[in-house]
């Protein structure tokens, strides 16, 4: 699979990192600033609906680098629960948000990915 194009930054400081529609790997979600809308996918590997949140969603995609925290506000839920509710691997682009130590990725778009696990048996071309 061909590695994923890098945009340079604008900040001498900071490393390049996968754009959308592009996914970055679990491992690199450290490199994007405060606020990089990026593009992560993985299996969910859990879902809350906590009865407290107010129609919010949280998500955990694991890829084979770690896992990724997503939260899906309830106007993104209804736009995208079939996705939410049913998919096994999804693609999700939104903008990181980091709080005490913890990043996640808050849901502008999920896409359901989950055709693709038939192919990870497939041998490569």
């Amino acid at each position: 699979m061909p590695q994923p194009p890098l945009v340079p930054s604008s900040d001498p400081w900071q490393r390049d990192w996968p754009r959308p529609p592009s996914a970055l790997p679990a491992c690199l979600l450290e490199v994007p600033p405060q606020g990089a809308r990026v593009c992560v996918a993985g299996l969910v590997i859990l879902r809350q609906r906590p009865g407290t949140a107010k129609g919010v969603v949280f998500l955990t995609l694991e890829d084979e680098t770690g896992v990724v925290n997503v939260i899906v506000w309830r106007k993104i839920f209804e736009r995208f629960r079939r996705a939410v509710i049913a998919g096994r691997m999804l693609r999700v682009t939104g903008p990181l948000q980091r709080a005490h130590e913890v990043t996640h990725v808050i849901a502008e778009q999920v896409e359901d990915i989950s055709a693709l696990l038939d192919t990870l048996l497939q041998p490569p071309p």
